[in-house]
């Protein structure tokens, strides 16, 4: 429950700062409200619509078995937040220029209102079609319990992602933005990693990798995975008291990649290289 909470409070935060940037910057424009609540409609209603999309075609793939299914939407998931982790804060601070461009040129009539309607329902339908595939690749091999507490998930952090975006429209958050995603993207950066552990798990499971799947050892009697702080631990860090060589690998290797990554492709490096 917690990992699909971070996950959707930061893609409902994205979006809903990206709406507030383009409303706070279209005040007075006629119309304003109903191109926005257009736009943000049709966003979710596109994301709705790929959700049972995405449902319907798992249930095809059940075919495939299980194992295969897990593999395939753990790698689905895992390729996403890798792409969050390395270009995801780049991502998000160009999304906020081009609104604030967007708001600027629909006040100045050099793009019709409708405009609003189409770059907000594209940002939400953005944010919302990852969100839907973080959750299908963390729910994939969940019992009917761990779906509803995902689902659980899924309500809390959007309704705490829509709440922190509104009230730093309305300039009631004293906590700037650029903090609240630093925090949740080294949170994410622990995710993801913990999915990668998960990934080559389900490689084993699935018998597609022999080697490096014996664990090396068990610590279910220090902690026990199904206690509170180990079902705490395992959605913070993934947690695991029996893991595998491949596991650990996948884990470390994932942690490695994507500090490697940031640093090769961060602003400050970048403009050093141009110079």
């Amino acid at each position: 429950m917690f990992a699909t909470a971070l996950i959707v409070f930061r893609e409902s935060l994205e979006a809903a700062l990206f709406v507030g940037i383009v409303a706070a910057a279209t005040r007075g424009v006629a119309g304003r409200g109903r191109w926005l609540g257009l736009g943000v409609g049709a966003g979710i209603a596109g994301a709705v619509g790929l959700a049972l999309a995405a449902e319907r075609i798992a249930a095809l793939a059940d075919g495939l078995g299980q194992d295969m299914v897990n593999v395939a939407v753990l790698s689905i998931a895992l390729l996403m937040l890798l792409w969050h982790c390395i270009w995801g804060a780049r991502h998000g601070q160009e999304a906020a220029r081009d609104a604030r461009r967007l708001g600027s040129s629909v006040r100045q009539g050099q793009h019709a209102p409708v405009a609003l309607a189409v770059a907000c329902g594209l940002a939400v339908l953005r944010e919302g079609a990852e969100t839907v595939l973080f959750v299908i690749g963390m729910t994939g091999s969940d019992s009917a319990g761990g779906i509803a507490a995902s689902l659980a998930g899924v309500l809390l952090g959007l309704s705490i992602g829509v709440a922190v975006g509104a009230l730093i429209y309305f300039g009631l958050s004293r906590v700037p933005p650029q903090r609240l995603f630093g925090v949740t993207q080294a949170l994410i950066v622990v995710l993801t990693a913990a999915i990668a552990s998960q990934l080559a798990r389900a490689l084993a499971q699935a018998g597609l990798v022999q080697s490096g799947a014996t664990p090396l050892w068990d610590s279910s009697a220090w902690l026990a995975p199904d206690s509170a702080p180990g079902a705490l631990l395992h959605a913070l860090a993934g947690y695991d008291a029996q893991p595998t060589a491949l596991q650990l690998v996948f884990y470390v290797g994932t942690l490695l990649i994507i500090v490697a990554a940031q640093r090769h492709t961060s602003p400050q490096r970048a403009t050093t290289a141009a110079a």
